[in-house]
């Protein structure tokens, strides 16, 4: 017996020995030197990096900068600034960190305004985070994704009436410039059900920052939102990788049960970023100039959203089509992944009609599946009128047409103003979905 006690009291001193020694233990940190600069991009030697993996680089007067490895050359390194290059010398230290862009998440971040890396913009304290997540994360398994079942209301009529969302759906926005598309995601952050909202700006002025949160989204819209901003002024890789953080800041919220709105404005820009990216590191260009790599990124992004068993996320992402093109690469691209797309026509912003939604060129490939019958029977009747009235326009402005001679054509130029008021609607004029309806039905259809 006293034999045991001895062995354990010297198995403990030596225990108490070994901890000593580690406590003393001066712990150093390998690095590796910056061999060339070319704009944002610097080489390195830094064995044993990965790409995605995060370094500081110590600069002389301009403090730490931070870079991400995004690819290798022989045994150089390859990485990006995640923000502006000055300060980095030629020889300047490169300390690994071993791991990749992480951010915090807690309930506290609503309200709130960050950048890509979770820092605060909005010049508040740092909230208390509950957990901090990579940015990369995997789409929810394919499989195993609940069936999407239920409407989801935006508030707006336009939307509602013919094109009615289902919970955990993805819709795009085309648009060109100025023709209401901020002002459009403004109205439905404000009045849509959902429990909280996402809004990524990617690549946007910076004037137009504060405009679109005070006067587009408003106080009671940045009550149950998060704001993620990388304005075009930021380095390309902080432009993109706006949408991964405010994507993963989605599925925090998601994951706690809640019904989440996505708003992403744009994900040209987000593409135009990764771009600029891909050509840094030698990638090489493909149609309108876009790398490869661009055209992978945009579903592996785009399908992080959706339903999962806990919660869910509808997502709408701004698509700027360039010239008014629908079918150049990127909004080609991401029309074919997302399940339904929103038009704004200039033609018919130019008329006053505002939300100037092109019902006819816009289509939810959900709405058959989530919607009563009496409503699919009305907007069937609305679009076909609509229709009608598109293809016999210049006849009737012109006085060509007698009345009489089409039934159809008399009834779609005698419902012509009910069907545009009720598409239209002013900024801060909510309706709901049953109100929607009800005014539907008493359009006469």
């Amino acid at each position: 017996m006293s034999s045991d006690i001895n062995t354990h009291e010297e198995l403990k001193k030596v225990t108490d020995k070994c901890n000593k020694a580690l406590e003393n233990l001066e712990t150093k940190q390998w690095y590796g030197y910056v061999s060339k600069v070319v704009g944002l991009l610097l080489e390195a030697q830094l064995p044993g990096s990965k790409v995605g993996e995060l370094c500081r680089i110590e600069t002389k007067d301009c403090g730490n900068k931070q870079a991400e490895v995004v690819g290798f050359k022989g045994q150089t390194a390859q990485l990006l600034l995640l923000e502006d290059g000055k300060g980095v010398s030629q020889g300047a230290k490169i300390y690994p960190s071993g791991k990749s862009l992480e951010i915090g998440l807690c309930e506290e971040l609503l309200g709130r305004v960050i950048d890509p890396l979770g820092e605060p913009m909005d010049h508040k304290p740092k909230p208390v985070y509950e957990e901090f997540r990579g940015i990369e994360q995997d789409a929810p398994d394919s499989y195993g994704r609940p069936r999407i079942k239920e409407t989801f209301s935006c508030g707006v009529r336009a939307i509602d009436s013919t094109l009615t969302f289902g919970l955990g759906q993805r819709i795009g926005l085309f648009s060109g410039s100025g023709v209401g598309k901020s002002t459009l995601m403004g109205m439905i952050a404000r009045y849509c059900e959902a429990d909280i909202n996402i809004i990524a700006l990617v690549g946007e002025r910076g004037r137009e920052v504060q405009d679109f949160i005070e006067a587009s989204l408003g106080e009671e819209g940045m009550k149950k939102s998060v704001c993620v901003i990388a304005t075009g002024d930021k380095p390309a890789m902080m432009r993109m990788k706006c949408l991964l953080t405010a994507t993963t800041v989605a599925e925090y919220f998601r994951d706690k049960g809640k019904k989440v709105m996505l708003m992403v404005d744009s994900v040209t820009r987000m593409a135009m970023a990764a771009r600029d990216v891909g050509l840094a590191v030698g990638e090489p260009p493909a149609m309108k100039g876009y790398t490869p790599s661009v055209f992978s990124l945009i579903p592996r992004v785009l399908e992080r959203a959706g339903r999962s068993d806990k919660g869910s996320i509808t997502a709408i992402y701004a698509v700027l089509v360039e010239g008014d093109d629908m079918n150049e690469p990127i909004a080609d691209t991401a029309r074919g992944v997302l399940d339904g797309h929103i038009v704004l026509s200039r033609k018919i912003a130019v008329k006053n009609h505002f939300p100037a939604i092109d019902v006819l060129a816009s289509v939810s490939r959900l709405f058959p599946d989530i919607t009563s019958d009496e409503q699919q029977d009305l907007a069937g009747k609305m679009r076909n009128l609509m229709a009608v009235y598109g293809e016999n326009e210049d006849l009737i402005n012109i006085g060509a047409y007698q009345g009489g001679v089409n039934p159809t054509i008399d009834k779609a130029i005698a419902l012509k103003s009910k069907i545009d008021d009720f598409l239209k609607q002013k900024i801060y004029e909510q309706s709901s979905f049953e109100e929607t309806l009800n005014a539907m039905r008493q359009i006469g259809l």
